[in-house]
């Protein structure tokens, strides 16, 4: 029997998406190619048409401009109230300001005028001037009268110099009779016209078809008719459209586009080899296959990349739930995506969480029940330790107060004894207490005023935070209405917080403040405020946790500011953090009055 080959899921995809791939690139390539093909001709002869047409319109903006500066020079020719000084130097000025004019000269009745020539720019041509003014000042057989119009020639000096004689009618003014302007002009900037376009061979031609701009100035100069001429014939076109034909010139077979600039009977031609048009379909063939080619490598790549993208996570889903399956329960599962992938994923994570969870409970809970049968025998001990403590305690009261009758007032002895039997008192007051704990007695709350439990505990702790080079300061505001709770209680709350704020400045000391105040009609508020090193925001919520500390091993329970925020909540009151990390921290206590603790009692106690 065969052994049936396993063919691994990425591969499958890769295979298909490259198949689909193929099959579309292929598509599109042979069906572009044979659209280009067959659109060539008419793709070219538009593009060369365009290019003809837009040599033409180049060329009649600066004709134009040539016959309007012209039109002025001959103004200037004819004025005969200015003196020859006064025309002399307005020509000069004109002729520096019209680079491209060489000469002009002006008939009336076909016999000249007037004319001028800038001989610098003649020379700098190496002309001399009066080489050039046969070309202005003699008018060519049959143009003894006014033309209809325009008439532009080529009028090149071989091998020197390129120009053109532009010929324009003048009408009749009060002075003078209608005649003509004649003027020899740069072909510069129709040469500059015909050498721009890269793509084409672009020419303009006067009615004769001899060059008047080609990107070689040599074929200019020597009077050269068009190549073009042949393929135009006796065709003509209007001002505002093109046309085009194919023939053999030369033994090459050309598509040329021409197009009149209806100025002078100059016409512009772009042309271009008939052989370009199949070597540009060549070359878009030769380019599709390479971009299909990059598609096709740009599409195996991304369908790797899409296969891994799917199958890598479900793998790692898969490995995951191994773990899973071996009691790992803290296995997690990286969510890449927000697809069905990633929800998977998700539902594990929380699966994965949620076993996690409860094994921790039950672990917990198992710790509890230790927990509380060793909190059961020490309760019982610390109850017979607290019966027997009680009455040494009574013993060193009542030698204190005995010794308070022979102590003189205002001594240091005196106000010694004084300490030790008020705090005894407050031992034997928290014996008391422990002893009622131990009977499962409910703590007795009655009025009292705040400020005494932070009196007290700022007494007990002051000269504890001088040895860490801690300075404590109280605040106590006078006139604070009484509250109702257990003052001991609230000073071990106190305590709790002074000492919490001592051990937060470590051994470089600092300042801790303590102060009440009243908050409201019915409210009073006492503030712990320290310059320690401040609480994280990430753990800010956590601290009123049972056994949550961030004191190495050893150095604590994590029990005080629970057991402080449950005192607080038995009170009545809130309890609440501002800290900054760097900048310090202050608790807050707000504490209701006596009247508004009878007033609400039993009302639900908010944390803030």
């Amino acid at each position: 029997m065969m052994k049936r080959v396993r063919l691994p899921l990425r591969l499958r995809i890769l295979a298909a998406v490259l198949f689909v791939v193929t099959a579309i690139v292929s598509v599109i390539t042979f069906t572009m190619a044979t659209m280009f093909h067959d659109d060539k001709s008419a793709y070219v002869t538009d593009m060369v048409s365009i290019a003809a047409m837009s040599a033409a319109d180049e060329a009649h903006a600066v004709l134009r401009s040539y016959e309007s500066r012209l039109l002025l020079a001959a103004r200037v020719l004819r004025d005969r109230t200015a003196t020859p000084a006064a025309r002399q130097e307005t020509l000069t000025e004109y002729f520096n300001d019209f680079p491209e004019l060489i000469g002009v000269a002006v008939f009336a009745d076909g016999k000249l005028v007037n004319s001028a020539i800038d001989s610098s720019k003649a020379g700098n041509a190496g002309v001399a001037a009066t080489e050039l003014a046969p070309l202005i000042e003699r008018l060519p057989e049959g143009e003894t009268g006014a033309p209809s119009g325009t008439v532009i020639t080529n009028a090149s000096l071989p091998g020197r110099l390129a120009c053109m004689r532009m010929a324009l009618p003048l009408r009749g003014e009060a002075d003078a009779a209608p005649g003509q302007v004649v003027g020899l002009l740069h072909l510069n900037a129709l040469i500059e016209i015909a050498s721009r376009s890269s793509s084409f061979q672009v020419t303009l031609s006067d009615a004769s078809g001899a060059l008047l701009g080609a990107r070689d100035a040599t074929r200019i100069q020597g009077h050269s008719q068009s190549a073009l001429a042949a393929m135009k014939g006796n065709a003509r076109s209007d001002r505002t459209s093109a046309y085009t034909k194919q023939a053999k010139v030369d033994g090459t077979e050309l598509i040329a586009g021409f197009a009149a600039t209806g100025v002078g009977g100059v016409e512009a031609a772009a042309s271009l080899p008939a052989a370009s048009a199949y070597l540009a379909s060549r070359d878009l063939l030769i380019r599709l296959m390479l971009v299909s080619l990059g598609l096709l490598v740009f599409a195996a790549l991304g369908a790797a990349l899409w296969a891994r993208r799917i199958i890598g996570p479900v793998e790692r889903l898969s490995a995951a739930t191994g773990e899973v399956a071996k009691g790992q329960f803290d296995t997690h599962v990286a969510v890449e995506s927000s697809d069905e992938i990633g929800q998977l994923a998700e539902s594990f994570n929380a699966m994965a969480g949620e076993l996690k969870a409860r094994e921790t409970a039950l672990q917990s809970a198992q710790a509890q029940l230790v927990q509380s049968e060793k909190m059961a025998a020490f309760g019982l001990l610390g109850a017979g330790i607290a019966h027997e403590v009680k009455n040494p305690l009574a013993g060193i009261l009542g030698c204190a107060q005995i010794s308070l009758r022979q102590a003189p007032p205002g001594t240091p002895v005196r106000e010694n004894l004084e300490l030790i039997e008020k705090e005894t008192k407050r031992c034997k007051t928290i014996i008391e207490n422990l002893l009622r704990f131990a009977r499962q007695e409910k703590t007795a709350f009655e009025p009292f005023d705040v400020n005494r439990p932070v009196a007290d505990a700022a007494a007990i702790v002051h000269h504890q935070l001088e040895l860490q080079k801690v300075k404590l300061e109280v605040a106590l505001e006078e006139g604070l209405p009484l509250l109702r709770g257990n003052a001991n209680q609230l000073q071990q709350v106190f305590m709790n917080l002074l000492i919490n704020a001592q051990q937060a400045m470590g051994p470089q000391g600092g300042s801790v403040r303590v102060a009440t105040r009243r908050r409201g009609a019915d409210r009073v508020e006492i503030a712990v405020q320290d310059t320690g090193s401040g609480i994280p925001k990430e753990i800010q919520e956590r601290i009123f946790d049972p056994f949550f500390t961030t004191k190495p091993n050893g150095k604590g329970t994590g029990l005080g500011l629970s057991v402080t925020y449950g005192i607080v909540k038995d009170h009545g009151g809130e309890i609440g953090v501002d800290s900054e990390p760097g900048k310090g921290t202050t608790f807050t206590i707000v504490l209701p009055t006596l009247d508004a603790a009878l007033t609400h009692s039993g009302s639900e106690i908010v944390t803030v």
